[in-house]
């Protein structure tokens, strides 16, 4: 299963976790796999058949779309936008 590594403004749609197990060979298979497990997840994650404006996804450090493969021993890391200069 790969690592999801969530930030801190997700981790309580998660029961607190910041770091999860979760099954999928696709970033959306990791998303629906987050979704039945913590139902609001998806919600904050994806708008339509993109991720939400403000945030991004990388799997093994690489900027993913939801089409981008996942491995077993992958690591995705969700990441809001920043503000501010």
């Amino acid at each position: 299963m790969a690592t999801v590594r969530l930030p801190i403004q997700l981790a309580r749609l998660a029961g607190g976790a910041r770091e999860l197990a979760v099954p999928g060979s696709t970033l959306r298979d990791v998303i629906e796999a987050l979704e039945a497990a913590h139902p609001g997840l998806k919600e904050r994650l994806v708008e339509g058949d993109r991720l939400r404006p403000g945030m991004a996804a990388a799997v093994d450090n690489v900027l993913a779309t939801l089409r981008h493969p996942v491995g077993e021993s992958s690591e995705v890391v969700f990441l809001p936008a920043m503000a501010g200069g």
